[in-house]
């Protein structure tokens, strides 16, 4: 009797010992794949919110969303196995690749769906998942990323949606690494597993409490640059702008630098739209205002909005001259002098490297269009063929 009783013990211990091995992750035989094949940076993006089963099948519910792929990014290690990256030693991050349709998803809603599927204010792990490797990253694979991302971040800090800071980084992408095939899919190859791990885990609790029906997140980044009329602003960390600028574009508006005349992005732009902040967004300065002083650099009459415009004197050079900077974002934009035409006679002297220009087209669909009607007004339209 007791032989059966031993027996029937040591087979129900096999059995749970192989269910609750699989449903708490952990894997020693698991062999990584080659890394991912190359794809369009346009229609890929990566992200890091704790155990990617969660986060892929999370992504895979986005309309325009093609693919999810998890995988580890981040770290040191060549070809890391699951076990080496959940050890903490390889510096990777359990990440997801996201393969998209630009046309039917944006990469500004996909940050949307990132901010809200953890919790970015978590900076040792992600729920009942601890250490870096489960930790919050964004990873850019592209200047225009890297600014979005970058002002999403700042956006959703503005909006006091959370009492501690976003621990989110923003890194450049690296190389991926495909996870272990058992990885890929798991949600739906083990719905049983996956729930219970899921239910566990604190995941939905968290997202229920601090999200459901609140889309404050979206409505910031439909206008990422205008958003809350940009008094709350928060300017990036010294790293989140090297990050997002050229090395000429953080000499100016960072090192007060001047760049080159003529041989700028915008000193003979003619064509009808407005200049924004390179950092912020904030709008400065108007095509209508635009004319050629003749110096190689951009030259206005006044500013589109004054608000955004803040003068100091300065003294470098041996010259006193009045500087010209940004009010949310503290870019250093250039000068301001008294030589200019009608009927301010100002010329305001801009750095292209500083600005931003958002043709006529896009201002609405960028979130601009408050100023299309300055441009109905002066008939701009056939303007811009005789300016």
């Amino acid at each position: 009797m007791k032989k059966w009783y031993w027996f029937t013990l040591i087979i129900a211990s096999f059995v749970a010992t192989i269910f609750f091995s699989q449903v708490t992750r952990s894997s020693d035989t698991a062999a990584p794949t080659a890394d991912a094949p190359a794809i369009e940076s346009e229609s890929v993006a990566y992200f890091a919110a704790g155990c990617f089963w969660c986060v892929e099948a999370d992504f895979e519910k986005l309309e325009g969303v093609s693919e999810v792929i998890s995988g580890y990014m981040g770290g040191t290690t060549e070809n890391p196995t699951y076990r080496e990256v959940t050890s903490q030693n390889t510096g990777h991050r359990e990440t997801v690749e996201v393969q998209y349709d630009s046309d039917i998803i944006s990469y500004q809603q996909l940050l949307g769906a990132f901010w809200r599927m953890h919790d970015p204010t978590d900076a040792g792990g992600s729920f009942v998942d601890r250490g870096e490797s489960y930790s919050s990253a964004i990873y850019y694979v592209n200047d225009e990323q890297a600014r979005l991302a970058t002002g999403s971040k700042a956006a959703l800090e503005a909006s006091d949606k959370f009492e501690q800071p976003i621990a989110t980084v923003i890194e450049a992408a690296e190389t991926f690494y495909m996870a272990e095939d058992y990885h890929q899919d798991y949600a739906q190859n083990n719905p049983l597993r996956y729930r219970y791990y899921r239910s566990n885990s604190g995941r939905d609790q968290f997202i229920s409490e601090v999200w459901e029906g609140d889309t404050t997140v979206y409505q910031l980044e439909e206008n990422l640059e205008t958003a809350l009329s940009f008094s709350s602003f928060v300017r990036p960390s010294d790293e989140e702008l090297r990050a997002m600028l050229t090395p000429l574009q953080y000499r100016v508006t960072q090192e007060d630098g001047t760049e080159r005349p003529y041989d700028n992005a915008y000193w003979d732009t003619k064509e009808p739209g407005i200049y924004v902040d390179i950092v912020s967004g904030e709008p400065l300065f108007s095509s209508l205002d635009k004319y050629d002083s003749r110096t190689g650099w951009p030259s206005f009459t006044q500013p589109l909005e004054p608000d955004n415009i803040v003068e100091l004197e300065d003294r470098s050079h041996f010259m006193i001259r009045t500087e010209v900077r940004s009010r949310h974002a503290d870019s250093h934009l250039g000068h301001v002098f008294d030589d200019g035409p009608a009927p301010t006679g100002l010329r305001y002297c801009i750095n292209s490297a500083a600005l931003r220009f958002v043709p006529l087209a896009e201002l609405e669909a960028e979130g601009y269009e408050q100023y299309l009607a300055l441009f109905e007004e002066a008939d701009v339209t056939a303007a811009a063929t005789t300016r």
